[in-house]
């Protein structure tokens, strides 16, 4: 027998009877096998009850051959202890944190191990974000500068701690657990699909089409429809588009360059309006439905949407040519708060955070939910600001092209296909589902498993920013502290999109 079950990624259901349960050592052996070899990426590492067991999940995706890799093992629920990989293996560290918070799972060896979100029904109540132990120095030469939770400006509940230097950073924590959103439960407790969907738009405003996506890939059970899927496509790009264009203006307005800051929010205004032309709504709400869509494309429309990007790609071609060749623009990006390849590769960065160290991660390659016609990720080499910048310029282009042959895709087939929601799909009983989308961040996961009635009992989020914050911490380090807010918006992470 194989320690794994080998599918091919396709969103449809996989009976949990056919995920080999191994011996706690192997599944750790195989787990490291994948973690060492390139061409796999961790998908997803949590944990389900299962009788009188707790059930951990490995999930990997093979990037060569496009298939998920899925295996597990059990504890005892009560006495659940099991050897950490975050010391080898740092990109598991959130994810074991995880796991330790909601079920209490001593992982002997981690080299921190405290909870990650501070959830209501985390398994040990004792622990309280306000008490959140933040790294400590005792070297009379450093000082603590401690920012958040509550910020300045429009922005969700996040604790910065920094340990420093005179200016310079030495080390940066990142504590989000302030939320208690409990989206994950209330995904598996919603009565119907229309109130899953819903709740999906709403677990990263700026990701609203990405989530959504992603919700109704898990309830459509593998059921195709191309025209549908070619006006996700669409979709996405649209939102791709709009918010690389907002991170432009904000990278403009912390280095005062108040034009760029200017442009980039009109720009980004047009894009965001010609979302709300389709379906009424700027951020793309309601527009991702299981099955189809209320809003399908007319001929106007798709000719709208073109006029729109074109008008768009011309103004910001000539925005990014002055971003690029203006010295003292220049002087704010170049060789500022940067990382690696070894660093994006060992903490799993996905999404532009791998790209800007020239790693192509990106689901639309080998994982896409359709097919995009030559499609080849963009990326960087040097992980500085001017390289995360960069990443967005190609990108916009990029999502530019791949609109409009999507548009001719849905001109030749949309008169005789059918685009009607449905919100009755029964789902496959005792299975796991898979669905992944690449947001503009990067890869969202979202993951299900059915009881013997095909009911949702459990249902796993991964939003691209729970595992790119840490690298982001590492590219602060030995900035000087003035660096960090423009730091921190060429990352542009998710605070409610990991404090779920």
């Amino acid at each position: 027998m194989n320690n794994f079950i080998e599918n091919q990624y396709d969103n449809k259901p996989i009976l949990l009877s056919k995920i080999p349960k191994l011996a706690n050592e192997t599944f750790l052996t195989e787990f490291a096998e994948m973690m060492n070899q390139p061409k796999h990426w961790l998908v997803a590492y949590f944990a389900i009850t299962e009788k009188e067991e707790l059930k951990l999940l490995a999930v990997f995706a093979d990037s060569e051959i496009g298939a998920l890799k899925i295996f597990s093992t059990s504890l005892n629920e009560i006495t659940a202890e099991i050897k950490s990989l975050a010391n080898e293996f740092p990109a598991t560290s959130n994810f074991e944190r995880e796991i330790h918070e909601k079920f209490g799972t001593q992982f002997l060896g981690h080299p921190w191990l405290k909870p990650l979100r501070y959830s209501h029904d985390r398994a040990d109540k004792s622990q309280l974000i306000d008490n959140y132990p933040f790294l400590q120095t005792e070297n009379p030469k450093h000082h603590l500068v401690h920012v958040g939770p509550v910020h300045a400006g429009i922005i969700e509940p996040g604790a910065f701690r920094f340990i420093m230097e005179g200016e310079r950073i030495l080390h940066l924590e990142i504590a989000l657990g302030y939320q208690h959103r409990g989206v994950e439960k209330l995904m598996v407790n919603a009565k119907n699909n229309l109130t899953r969907i819903t709740l999906a738009e709403q677990i990263a405003g700026d990701s609203t089409v990405a989530h959504a996506t992603a919700t109704a890939l898990i309830l459509e059970q593998g059921e195709k429809n191309a025209t549908v899927n070619s006006s996700r496509i669409v979709a996405l790009e649209l939102e791709r588009i709009a918010m690389h264009i907002a991170d432009t203006a904000a990278l403009s307005t912390d280095i005062a360059y108040q034009l760029g800051q200017v442009t980039a929010e009109a720009l980004r205004t047009i894009v965001i309006n010609t979302t709300q032309l389709w379906c009424g709504n700027r951020f793309g709400r309601t527009l991702i439905r299981p099955g189809g869509t209320h809003y399908p494309l007319t001929l106007e429309l798709i000719e709208q949407i073109k006029t729109n990007l074109n008008q768009v790609a011309v103004r910001y071609k000539t925005l990014a040519q002055n971003l690029l060749s203006t010295p003292t623009l220049l002087a704010r990006f170049d060789e500022i708060c940067k990382v690696d390849k070894l660093v994006t590769v060992k903490f799993g960065a996905v999404g532009m955070t791998a790209k800007m160290t020239g790693v192509p991660h990106d689901t639309r390659t080998k994982f896409a939910f359709a097919k995009i016609n030559d499609f080849k990720p963009v990326t960087e080499n040097n992980g500085d600001i001017m390289a995360r910048l960069k990443i967005r310029i190609k990108e916009i282009e990029q999502s530019h092209i791949i609109i409009k042959e999507e548009l001719k895709k849905i001109v030749s087939t949309w008169f005789n296909t059918p685009t009607t929601p449905n919100y009755n799909t029964k789902l496959e009983k005792n299975a796991v589902t898979i669905a992944l989308v690449e947001g503009w961040r990067g890869a969202i996961t979202h993951i299900t498993t059915t009881d013997g009635n095909g009911e949702i009992n459990n249902y796993k989020i991964y939003d691209p920013s729970f595992r790119n914050w840490n690298v982001m911490a590492l590219a602060a380090r030995n900035a000087e502290v003035s660096d960090f807010p423009i730091c921190n918006k060429s990352f542009n992470l998710s605070y409610c999109g990991t404090d779920l």
